[in-house]
């Protein structure tokens, strides 16, 4: 399984960017069963703030309804969870509090975590997927494995 980070959702739709075909063709991959993927309520909250910074917010919302369709159930975030993000909050300087928290969620169920903040490539032990990789679909394929 892997976990979809905000950044993700947003090239997926976004305007014309490197990053939009590779996030569109992972979320393919999803749909069409080939990768199984999840996210967060918080991970789609950010996405519908994001998205309503450049967009109308009936848009932003809308897109949002459908991610959290396409990515049910969404995963749950629980209190040790957090306790484990604020740890690694505490101790990496580069990481901020809420991809703390999604990153400590992959680490404790042993999921991948695709994403195009690099800031997750310094969390010791996370199967980190990047965005940016020329490999990154194949990465994609071979955490699913």
């Amino acid at each position: 399984m892997i976990i979809l980070d905000a950044t993700i959702l947003v090239y997926a739709v976004g305007d014309v960017h490197q990053l939009r075909q590779p996030s569109r063709s992972l979320l393919e991959l999803v749909r069409d069963g080939q990768v199984r993927a999840g996210t967060t309520v918080e991970v789609v909250q950010e996405f519908a703030r994001v998205r309503s910074g450049r967009r109308p917010r009936a848009e932003a919302a809308q897109r949002a309804r459908e991610y959290v369709q396409g990515l049910s159930p969404l995963l749950v975030v629980e209190q040790d969870d957090l306790w484990d993000g604020l740890n690694l909050f505490e101790s990496l300087d580069d990481l901020g509090p809420f991809d703390a928290v999604l990153a400590a969620i992959a680490l404790r169920r042993g999921f991948a975590l695709a994403s195009a903040d690099r800031s997750f490539a310094q969390v010791p032990g996370l199967v980190y997927l990047d965005l940016s990789s020329a490999a990154f679909l194949q990465e994609v394929r071979a955490a699913e494995g």
